[in-house]
């Protein structure tokens, strides 16, 4: 007896999940950068081009071509509002990093899933169910748990939250403008020209930001590698995938899995303590995560 192949959702699934897991690597290797925040941002773009381009040379000579190929100068205004959103996302957050504690700026920037579930509902009509939402700010909350030992909370540090939760904003964004793509262009397609559009606009920032833009020692381009390669080839491209089976507004929730994959590969490749609130912290994250699956199906 031949079983019927999985459906698309449940491989959709996989890959967002393992695009989180592959994106919780991302702290890890910024920490171990030999460069500035911003100028590692770059890199990590930068860096990827020539994969995702030789995957989209390979993606386009394809005999059946499931996605039509971008023409019109609107096809191309459209993936670049992606790699706009995506660019904003990442100097903001480093910006806002410099003014507040890294806890702070992490726990806002993951407050996206709420502007997509109110974006998708005031752009494109999609309205979530109370499951969903209860799902929602349950993982929201775990991750409230999870940052809570290394919150700031006071007004000194207003300015900087404020670019935190404006890095929420701008990812919600680029999640939104992913998703809709998905319904006519392939993955490679989107990650290549909205990455070439993030660096381009990364470099001047990084410029401008005084940091270093060249690492000397072969230690350092491969961490840069590393990040390039795992975290935005692979990473965000499997979320990409992901989003043209799966609504926006659940893979914005599903997606709070990296945090809390990123504090356990803390503390085993950095010996970062993880105690016992931060433990519950992920589980509520979780559960929040299956809950928020069941009120989008």
């Amino acid at each position: 007896m031949i079983s019927a192949p999985p459906a698309p959702g449940r491989f959709a699934l996989i890959a967002l999940f393992s695009g989180a897991l592959a994106i919780a690597f991302a702290p890890i290797f910024v920490r171990l950068s030999e460069l500035g925040t911003v100028t590692t941002a770059f890199y990590r773009i930068s860096l990827a081009l020539p994969v995702l381009m030789l995957w989209l040379s390979w993606d386009q000579r394809g005999v059946a071509q499931k996605h039509r190929r971008p023409r019109s100068v609107r096809d191309f205004w459209r993936l670049s509002i992606a790699g706009l959103f995506f660019a904003c996302d990442l100097a903001v957050w480093h910006w806002s990093i410099a003014l507040t504690s890294v806890a702070n700026a992490t726990l806002l920037a993951n407050a996206a899933p709420v502007f997509v579930t109110i974006g998708g509902w005031l752009l494109f009509g999609v309205r979530a169910s109370r499951l969903f939402l209860i799902g929602m700010v349950m993982a929201l909350a775990g991750m409230g748990v999870l940052m809570s030992a290394s919150l700031n909370i006071g007004l000194e540090h207003l300015w900087g939250d404020g670019l935190g939760l404006l890095t929420a904003v701008f990812y919600a964004g680029y999640i939104l403008s992913v998703g809709r793509l998905r319904t006519e262009f392939s993955t490679p397609t989107i990650m290549t020209w909205s990455g070439v559009v993030t660096a381009v606009v990364l470099l001047p920032v990084a410029w401008l930001s005084g940091e270093s833009l060249w690492t000397s020692s072969l230690y350092g381009w491969g961490i840069l590698a590393g990040l390039a390669i795992v975290s935005h080839a692979g990473g965000q491209s499997l979320i990409a995938y992901a989003l043209a089976h799966l609504p926006a507004s659940f893979s914005s929730v599903g997606l709070l899995l990296q945090p809390a994959t990123a504090a356990v590969l803390a503390w085993v490749l950095l010996g970062e303590a993880l105690g016992v609130l931060q433990g519950a912290g992920g589980v509520v994250i979780l559960c929040g995560i299956y809950l928020a699956r069941r009120g989008s199906r």
